[in-house]
């Protein structure tokens, strides 16, 4: 996919003021450590994960998308009449029905020109609405368009907590639930605009995706019976390297997509899951670590909100600078990838 004439207008971010240590987490699992002879510290050294961020209980994804919507509006200063579609894009949301789009919709005073609806698909929500809302846009069906994600980690991992302290868990069933102690909560948002209404130079030239059906049953979660909360099952070591593998089959076909060389992509944004996730796939590229910007040790694994929440903290930090060429690479399970290119 290629774009002409699409804009990055306004990013936001939404993050929950308090934070929780992994070794907080680990302390609450002490029974199970103490039975298995697991010492606490063991998630920070395999996920290079310090600490990950909840929402005070109560906080419905949608209030995080809305506080990250008003920030994206407030960056960009489009008026909400130009608004023309609003996806909500997270693995969270408030309900099944109606969409929680509309929830944020009705929050951020949208007008009742800009059609609403949820777009899900796991890590790579976000990017898979990045790109749909561009297509529309170049094509002049739509001024603008918002995106938004709001994601709560904070049931997921207390579920889990509860299920590992239940019964006799293993050592494997351990390993299995690591993946979910990874995971933290945010919120993030973009607006996306035709250049002809554009005030800055920020611009999406497009990307590729790529699908690795077969590794569906790898990361696999959702709400169990007779659990007060959802619970998600990870073989992590195979999601590894099955993730590496399917990354490395798309990233030549990225860069020859967009007529770019490695060398070319000056900044690299990827989906945050964890250390070993990120070493294993720069040296899988023969990318250059300098030019990556990381939000995983403070953040943790944030679903979709991890990648457009990267882009935004670099952009905020001065890493990434106008006329930058940005690589936003997500992964996520199912397995799908998708690299968009940015020229910011």
């Amino acid at each position: 996919m290629r774009f002409e004439n699409v804009a990055i207008e306004g990013l936001g971010l939404a993050l929950p003021p308090d934070s929780v240590t992994s070794d907080a987490l680990e302390e609450r699992l002490q029974p199970l450590y103490d039975r298995l002879g697991v010492s606490v510290g063991r998630l920070e050294l395999m996920s290079g994960i310090a600490e990950r961020r909840f929402w005070p209980e109560g906080t419905r994804p949608s209030d995080a998308s809305i506080l990250a919507g008003q920030d994206a509006l407030k960056d960009a200063g489009i008026p909400k009449e130009k608004i023309g579609c609003l996806i909500h894009s997270s693995v969270c949301r408030d309900f099944m029905e109606p969409a929680t789009a509309s929830v944020v919709h009705a929050g951020l005073g949208l007008p009742p020109t800009a059609e609403a609806f949820d777009l899900s698909n796991a890590c790579l929500g976000f990017a898979n609405a990045m790109a749909l809302v561009a297509g529309r846009i170049e094509r002049r069906e739509i001024e603008a368009a918002l995106v938004v994600s709001g994601e709560d980690g904070g049931p997921l991992v207390r579920e889990t907590i509860a299920a590992l302290l239940q019964g006799e868990a293993t050592r494997k069933d351990l390993k299995r639930a690591y993946a979910s102690l990874t995971i933290g909560s945010g919120g993030a948002a973009m607006v996306l605009c035709h250049a002809d209404i554009a005030t800055g130079p920020h611009r999406l030239l497009g990307g590729i995706v790529r699908a690795a059906t077969q590794h569906h049953e790898l990361c696999s979660g959702g709400q169990v019976d007779g659990s007060a909360g959802p619970l998600m099952e990870t073989d992590s070591e195979a999601l590894l390297h099955a993730g590496n593998a399917l990354a490395k089959e798309t990233w030549p076909r990225f860069l020859e997509e967009l007529d770019w060389t490695a060398d070319d992509a000056e900044r690299i944004v990827t989906h945050q899951v964890g250390a070993a996730h990120k070493k294993l796939l720069f040296e899988t590229l023969e990318l250059d670590r300098a030019r990556d910007f990381t939000t995983v040790e403070t953040l943790g694994n944030v679903g979709s909100v991890s990648l457009p929440a990267t882009l935004t903290l670099g952009v905020r930090a001065g890493f990434i600078q106008e006329g930058h060429r940005v690589a936003m690479q997500g992964i996520g399970s199912g397995l799908h990838c998708m690299m968009l290119g940015l020229q910011w």
